[in-house]
């Protein structure tokens, strides 16, 4: 008999980039009829707990993840982690050490920021935003707004992004570092969205060979922003490769409005043997 069941293996809370709490997001998955969801925040796993007593309430499977960034040739790189054990003490310590940066790093942006005639401050923004970690997302809606800025567009291209005026740079770790801290807490390592990683075919395939070659085991080739060229692009980069396939929507709830949780853009379709490969990858990898 077929498994029909649906899922979404790349999510984000409140406790990072997305706007509804980790329990919100199980009670909205289940209206999505998900039978199982990764929750993978960005640099962090404080919502874990929260969305683990939601799962089990209403019976809906839940992968502890993570999402990590990562450098490599001056490009952004996400590596999506799964089934991961957060009391690990490297990797508790390195997401400690990502979370205490950005809150920093948020105060310095925001002073930068008036230093270019915004009128912005950390209090207005946690008043904004007070259920949120709050980060350069969440910046950028603030000047939009409160009608400084025209859109988040403008936001991230003129002061918010990389090498802008406003821009801090974060802490960097190498997308092998990051499978490695992946591997060494238990966890199964994925590079996110790969078409986004502005490569040329031939440096993302060295990184995927080098990432291959620290542990990591899979791919999210079918990705919302991804094409149907895209997306069998990258099906048959895993397929050249031997790594298993991941599927996520990249549900940021509102800062997304356009990708909805399990279907993205409309396009998507992640099927319950995808989660099914990497548990059984996982018993023969880690003996579970």
């Amino acid at each position: 008999m077929t498994d029909t069941r649906m899922i979404d293996m790349h999510v984000h809370s409140a406790a990072s980039y997305g706007t509804f709490s980790p329990s919100a997001l199980l009670a909205e998955a289940k209206k999505a009829g998900l039978a199982a969801m990764a929750l993978t925040d960005h640099d962090t796993m404080d919502g874990i707990e929260e969305a683990a007593e939601a799962a089990e309430k209403l019976d809906i499977e839940l992968v502890a993840g993570v999402e990590i960034s990562a450098d490599y040739k001056d490009r952004e790189i996400h590596v999506l982690g799964y089934y991961l054990s957060k009391e690990y003490p490297k990797l508790k310590a390195k997401l400690e050490e990502f979370r205490n940066f950005r809150d920093t790093r948020n105060v310095r942006m925001v002073q930068r920021l008036q230093e270019e005639g915004f009128s912005i401050t950390m209090d207005q923004l946690t008043e904004k935003f007070p259920d949120s970690v709050l980060t350069r997302a969440h910046i950028s809606k603030y000047l939009c707004e409160t009608g400084q800025l025209p859109d988040t567009k403008t936001a991230f291209a003129k002061y918010l992004g990389e090498n802008c005026c406003c821009y801090i740079q974060r802490p960097k770790i190498t997308p092998v570092e990051a499978v490695k801290l992946i591997r060494e807490a238990g966890g199964l390592a994925v590079l996110a969205h790969p078409v986004l990683c502005n490569l040329t075919p031939e440096e993302l395939k060295q990184m995927i060979q080098e990432m291959k070659d620290a542990g990591m085991c899979g791919i999210e080739a079918v990705y919302s922003e991804n094409t149907p060229e895209d997306e069998q692009n990258m099906r048959k980069l895993a397929e050249e490769y031997g790594l298993l396939v991941s599927g996520g929507s990249d549900f940021h709830g509102t800062n997304k409005p356009d990708i909805r949780l399990g279907t993205g853009k409309g396009n998507l379709n992640i099927p319950y043997s995808y989660l099914q490969a990497f548990k059984e990858l996982r018993k023969t990898v880690f003996c579970y």
